[in-house]
C-alpha cells in the first residue's frame, strides 16, 4: 500500500493532465466548428444579398427601360412594351424565389432595407405597366429607388462585417437626374 500512496500524486497528475487534454481539445474543437459554421452561414448570407440585389436591379432595370419615354434624356433602350411585360414577369418570378432565401438567411435590418427597396421599384414597374399615372417628374421615384439601394448595401454590408467606408451611389446619381432635361423639348410648326 506505501508503493501505491507514493505513486498517487504521479496518477494523479497523469488523470488531471488527461482530463485537460480532453477538455482543451474539446474546447478548441467546438469554437473551430462555430468558426467553421459562420463562416458558411456568411457565405450563404452574402449569397442571399447578391442574388437578391441581382434579381431586383434586373425589375429595375426592365422597369426603366419600359418607362424611357417618360423621362427626357434618358440613357435607358426602350423595350417594347410586350417583351417588356413578359420580362417583368420573369423577373418578378425570380425575385419571389430569392426573396425566400433572404428571409431565411438575412438579418431583420437588411430585410426591412430589401423591402422598402423592392417597393420603391414597383412603383416603377406599376408605371410600367400601365396601372398607375405617370407623374409629372418621375425623377422623384428614381431617386427614392436610389435612396433605398443605398440603404439595402448599408444594412447588407453591416451584416457581413464588410468595412471600407461608404458606397452610397444616390447622390451622384441624385445630381444626374438633376442635370437631365424634365420636359421634351417643344417643336412648333410651320
Amino acid at each position: 500500500m506505501g508503493t501505491f500512496l507514493t505513486q498517487l500524486p504521479a496518477l494523479l497528475g497523469v488523470l488531471v493532465g488527461t482530463l485537460g487534454t480532453i477538455l482543451a481539445t474539446s474546447l478548441a474543437d467546438r469554437a473551430r466548428w462555430q468558426r467553421s459554421q459562420s463562416v458558411r452561414w456568411d457565405e450563404r448570407r452574402l449569397d442571399a444579398y447578391v442574388e437578391y440585389a441581382h434579381a431586383l436591379k434586373e425589375s429595375h432595370m426592365v422597369a426603366l427601360r419600359m418607362t424611357a419615354d417618360l423621362r427626357p434624356g434618358s440613357h435607358s433602350h426602350p423595350i417594347d412594351r410586350d417583351e417588356g411585360l413578359v420580362r417583368l414577369a420573369e423577373s418578378d418570378a425570380r425575385r419571389t424565389i430569392v426573396w425566400e432565401n433572404l428571409l431565411l438567411l438575412g438579418d431583420e435590418p437588411t430585410v426591412v432595407a430589401a423591402a422598402r427597396w423592392r417597393d420603391a421599384i414597383w412603383q416603377v414597374e406599376r408605371l410600367a405597366r400601365g396601372v398607375t399615372e405617370p407623374p409629372s417628374d418621375i425623377s422623384d421615384l428614381l431617386i427614392q429607388i436610389n435612396d433605398a439601394r443605398d440603404g439595402y448595401y448599408r444594412a447588407a454590408r453591416r451584416s457581413l462585417g464588410v468595412r471600407g467606408g461608404s458606397v452610397e451611389q444616390s447622390a451622384a446619381l441624385r445630381q444626374a437626374l438633376l442635370d437631365r432635361p424634365t420636359a421634351a423639348p417643344s417643336r412648333r410648326d410651320g
